[in-house]
């Protein structure tokens, strides 16, 4: 069974060389090659900007830049989102992006008349993180118990109706080996290639 893929790199830094656009590049080869629609975003190359009120979130539309963004979420049956921690969470760009995109419209509506609760428009979607650190995985996880790619799961992409959403950690990335590289490109390839 084949699937629409959004690959969304959240890397603030458009140096061609970031392990994070090599990793979605195995994931998009890796989908490609076994028939899989593959789109892709890279948030380095889009003007995101910021939302400074609460009346701009509700009422707004994503700015006119971000439309097709919105409408390749819409499209899209899986979301992959590739990214490094920092600070313990995603870099701001991605967070901006996510506010533009997980909106009234896009993502979920307002509750109709008797109701309490929003209603979720992406419902049907799943998602895989793919995130770099530079601490091991092992203590993220363990230790900080993966509080901010927690926070995206449930908090966000869960309030769309986005699930299941998995996980792959990827620790220890300074300084890696081209073997060690090499090995985290073919996993996230063989991913792509069960649009995992």
């Amino acid at each position: 069974m084949t699937r629409r893929i959004l690959i969304i790199v959240g890397h603030p830094d458009p140096a061609p060389e970031r392990l994070a656009r090599a990793l979605a590049q195995a994931y998009a080869d890796g989908a490609t090659a076994a028939g899989h629609e593959v789109r892709r975003i890279d948030l380095a190359r889009l003007d995101v900007p910021l939302l400074h009120t609460r009346a701009e979130f509700e009422t707004g539309q994503p700015p006119a830049a971000l439309a097709h963004a919105a409408d390749d979420l819409r499209w899209a049956e899986h979301i992959v989102f590739v990214f490094p921690l920092w600070l313990g969470t995603m870099p701001a760009l991605l967070k901006a992006f996510l506010e533009q995109m997980i909106r009234p419209g896009v993502a979920f509506a307002f509750p109709e008349s008797g109701r309490t609760v929003a209603r979720p428009l992406l419902r049907g979607r799943s998602a895989r993180l793919v995130v770099t650190m530079g601490m091991p995985a092992l203590l993220y996880r363990i230790w900080f118990l993966s509080h901010g790619t927690a926070g995206l799961r449930r908090s966000i992409l869960g309030f769309a109706g986005i699930r299941p959403v998995r996980e792959t950690l990827i620790g220890l990335v300074e300084g890696a080996s081209g073997a060690k590289r090499a090995k985290w490109l073919a996993r996230l390839r063989d991913l792509g290639t069960r649009a995992a």
